[in-house]
């Protein structure tokens, strides 16, 4: 058999139809999370081809998520306090970002691995979105709660076996700033600017 056709069919065949603006503005608040190459920042499934054993190895591996319920009571949590709690006990902030890129990232592998419907998945985004709208006022703030978010996350993991991890923050900084580069015409920032959810939806 030749190898293209072992190859995954594209996510984009089984999920055609444009997301709307105010649609990726919310597949966006996870754009921080998903770096790797074969991520899609710009569709509700997330990775560019569809893969479900990925999905549920990632959820197992990264967040012991076996099951719809673990799913459903670990975005719960990200919900109501999250990394941010124990942020706001050590800095006196609250890094919401963190915790809603997470939960956005963690609700869309959950619908790649078969845990959630397209319409769960949606309802789980939209639920987020009042929380972070109250919190921040532009793609920029929520940059810079993301990454301080991730820091005492990471802080955290000193001195355990997971210590090494999360990716250098370098990395984590140079995805951040090319997200923002308004002459960057990929970035799902630009596609759908911080105040396109506070205005009427659109097909884009």
């Amino acid at each position: 058999m030749a190898i293209w056709n072992r190859r995954k069919p594209k996510a984009a065949r089984k999920y055609p139809v444009p997301l709307t603006t105010h649609q990726l503005w919310m597949v966006s608040l996870s754009a921080p999370v998903n770096r790797d190459q074969d991520a899609s920042r710009t569709t509700l499934y997330p990775f560019t081809r569809i893969d479900e054993d990925k999905a549920r190895r990632w959820l197992a591996d990264q967040w012991e998520i076996t099951s719809r319920d673990a799913l459903v009571g670990r975005l719960d949590g990200l919900a109501r306090s999250g990394y941010r709690a124990g942020a706001r006990r050590r800095l006196g902030v609250e890094p919401l970002a963190w915790d809603a890129g997470l939960y956005v990232d963690i609700s869309r592998r959950g619908f790649a691995a078969g845990m959630l419907s397209e319409a769960e998945t949606w309802t789980a985004l939209k639920n987020i979105v009042p929380a972070v709208v109250r919190s921040y006022a532009s793609w920029s703030e929520y940059a810079e709660h993301y990454l301080l978010g991730r820091m005492v996350w990471r802080d955290n993991l000193r001195g355990t076996p997971d210590a090494d991890f999360p990716a250098p923050q370098a990395v984590s900084d140079a995805h951040l700033k090319s997200l923002l580069d308004p002459a960057n015409k990929a970035s799902p920032w630009n596609m759908a600017p911080w105040e396109a959810i506070s205005r009427p939806d659109h097909v884009r």
